[in-house]
């Protein structure tokens, strides 16, 4: 009678795997996403706990009289959004403002850092001397820290001892008023052009020599060539490019919060320093909280169309 031990060559022969190669095929399968844990454990203790918190938070009235305890601050249910879209009162008509301020401000630097940096990377295709060096300078604006860069504009923007004014002539407040708009986009047009320059420049290193080869020799100009070769090539990193300096923009904190302080000019006063203003300034937390909730669902509903409506484009134009 044949037994287990008799068909173990022929099992062999067939090219059953044996345990001991089973288990390690499984080791293997199982070992990049044990590297990837520590990875999502800290990403869930940066980023998902407070957003679950500040979810929770938003329908609690949580003021300054409840920080000691913020179990005992009574329920709001939707107040606290109601309060806060309620469009006719003092508070909601100031983040109504602050809103359409943070939508001129998001497309005026996100189009003219697209402009600028397209635009460099397209004139540093070319070969010429100096070319690697420029494109090192161009990248220094990106790389320096935030902090100290943002700070050297503002002392560059001073209305007294300041460069901007020794530069123009001029002797305005450049920090306060209407022009406090104006430097905000300046500065964040200077921090984030780089990146755009770098994404550009990256797509068009894929972009192969003999398409712009045949265009010059059916007699298409670089304007022409721009137009048929260029742009549809990279749509698809532009659509990435865009959407992700949109988030950075509509999003940004740090650099209104460096160049101005806690207290922004209402020209100036960009969302984000609106609700950090109403939760750590008058120490409302849920209504902060209520506010940054309506933030991130915006930038969901955006950015999900976005992505819907490109990918509509691609599959028409494949």
């Amino acid at each position: 009678m044949p037994t287990a031990l008799d068909d173990a060559p022929a099992v062999r022969a067939a090219g059953v795997p044996r345990p001991r190669r089973v288990r390690r095929k499984r080791r293997m399968v199982a070992l990049p996403y044990l590297l990837l844990l520590p990875a999502i454990l800290l990403e869930l203790l940066v980023h998902l706990i407070p957003m679950i918190a500040g979810l929770v938070m938003s329908f609690f009235k949580l003021t300054q009289f409840y920080i000691r305890d913020f179990s005992s601050a009574p329920a709001a249910g939707l107040d606290n959004y109601k309060f806060v879209l309620d469009f006719n009162s003092a508070a909601g008509k100031s983040l109504l403002g602050s809103f359409w301020i943070t939508i001129l401000y998001t497309v005026l630097s996100v189009g003219f850092c697209w402009l600028f940096g397209t635009s460099v990377a397209v004139l540093m295709q070319k070969n010429f001397r100096g070319r690697g060096l420029l494109r090192t300078l161009f990248l220094v604006p990106y790389a320096l820290p935030m902090y100290a860069a943002v700070i050297t504009w503002s002392f560059m923007f001073q209305k007294d001892t300041g460069l901007v004014n020794d530069l123009l002539g001029t002797d305005s407040f450049w920090l306060i008023g209407d022009n406090s708009f104006w430097s905000l986009v300046v500065v964040s047009v200077w921090r984030n052009w780089p990146f755009a320059f770098l994404i550009v420049m990256a797509g068009l290193q894929n972009i192969p020599g003999e398409l712009y080869e045949a265009a010059a020799i059916d007699g298409a100009g670089w304007w022409r060539q721009f137009q048929a070769i260029t742009q549809p090539m990279l749509r698809p990193v532009n659509q990435v490019l865009l959407l992700v300096l949109f988030l950075w923009t509509f999003n940004d904190f740090n650099t209104p919060y460096v160049l101005f302080g806690a207290s922004a000019p209402r020209e100036a006063s960009l969302i984000s320093i609106h609700i950090y203003q109403s939760s750590f300034v008058t120490w409302n937390f849920g209504l902060g909280s209520a506010m940054s909730v309506l933030l991130l669902l915006f930038l969901l509903i955006v950015s999900t169309v976005y992505l819907g409506l490109t990918a509509r484009r691609r599959n028409a134009v494949v």
